[in-house]
């Protein structure tokens, strides 16, 4: 079996997980008492969220090793986890604001949080366009991993970005300094679908590291 095709099996486990996460959002979670509703959001929002910083995480330490080593692997893994990375910030950018609506009474506020994280869905972006614009594969591959250092550096910004300023968003229930300030049912529910989207973020990647690897080895005239 070829990786690109362990890698769509893992995707396709994946999504079963996923959907078999929210039948247990829906119906097996309780409902929180300030939100209601709303907050089921919660089990895809910010898996993915964090998911769309760690893949940024993953480009820029790649991109690092790269500049060093030179090897066209870190260069295809970088690419890999930018598109992944890219898909699980849109979805991030799309509950969030579904999330939101019911909650701050507005789809959208600029605040620090929320800018930030749409600043690095346009380094994703720029990230891939550059990888399309240049047609030296060196060249591509050196200003691509440039690129994903600076990406890198903007993700502890995101996360502090509630210490640091007043907003709108929510401190980290999960992700902080003292235990997880969640009831026992919903966060292994969180638990389980932050289990679901790492399955999801190695299947994707293996299939577009495939993809990347296979452009790469394609004898160029």
């Amino acid at each position: 079996m070829t990786l690109a095709q362990k890698g769509r099996w893992t995707t396709l486990v994946g999504l079963v997980l996923l959907a078999a996460v929210y039948v247990r959002a829906l119906a097996f979670t309780p409902i929180e008492r300030t939100q209601g509703p709303a907050q089921k959001i919660y089990y895809i929002h910010v898996p993915a969220a964090i998911w769309t910083e760690t893949a940024m995480i993953l480009v820029g330490v790649a991109s690092i090793f790269f500049l060093f080593l030179k090897d066209a692997r870190l260069d295809s893994f970088a690419e890999a986890s930018a598109e992944v990375g890219t898909a699980f910030a849109t979805i991030v950018l799309t509950t969030g604001p579904i999330w939101g609506k019911p909650i701050w009474g507005t789809w959208w506020t600029w605040d620090a949080r929320l800018t930030s994280t749409l600043f690095l869905f346009f380094l994703y972006i720029g990230y891939l366009l550059l990888r399309g614009a240049v047609a030296d594969p060196g060249a591509r591959a050196r200003y691509a991993a440039v690129l994903g250092i600076c990406g890198m550096v903007l993700v502890p910004f995101i996360h502090f970005s509630v210490y640091l300023f007043r907003t709108l968003h929510p401190m980290p229930i999960i992700l902080k300094p003292s235990a997880p300030a969640l009831p026992g049912s919903m966060l292994a529910t969180w638990g389980v679908s932050f289990a679901v989207f790492t399955v999801l973020y190695v299947g994707f990647v293996m299939q577009r590291y495939a993809l990347a690897r296979a452009r790469q080895e394609v004898p160029h005239a």
